[in-house]
């Protein structure tokens, strides 16, 4: 009989999870600006959104925070690797959700790629690759 309550509760509870992710919530993050595909002139406007976890800045890690960081024309940090820290790796640890990026013509992809308080990555589910051209 505790086996049935148990199988259940499990039921109910994938139920509801699966309600919750089709009323729309979901998590990650985001690019506000720009969109994907975006013809861009050199310096141009960066605002970065998460959904699911708060903003908090770089230092000792607190549960369910993180911070942003922009790869450029690199890729999603695998989860529990530390992000770099070089001139394509930019590191926004005061909590910061908007920039301004300067880049050479061209196309480019730009990784928002989330982060732990010591910068270690939360993995693909919490990073988005986008793709701009730069005029």
């Amino acid at each position: 009989m505790k086996y049935i309550q148990i199988a259940a509760l499990a039921v109910s509870m994938a139920m509801a999870g699966s309600a919750y992710a089709h009323e729309g919530h979901k998590h990650g993050v985001s690019f506000e600006t720009p969109k994907d595909g975006a013809a861009l002139d050199h310096t141009f406007k960066v605002e970065m959104k998460v959904e699911g976890m708060k903003v908090h800045k770089a230092g000792d890690p607190v549960e369910g925070t993180g911070h942003f960081h922009i790869i450029v024309d690199g890729d999603c940090v695998k989860q529990g690797e530390v992000v770099a820290k070089d001139i394509t790796h930019i590191h926004f640890g005061k909590g910061q959700k908007e920039t301004e990026l300067k880049l050479t013509s061209g196309p480019h992809s730009l990784t928002l790629q989330f982060a732990d308080g010591h910068h270690i990555s939360y993995g693909k589910d919490w990073c988005k690759t986008i793709h701009v051209t730069v005029k």
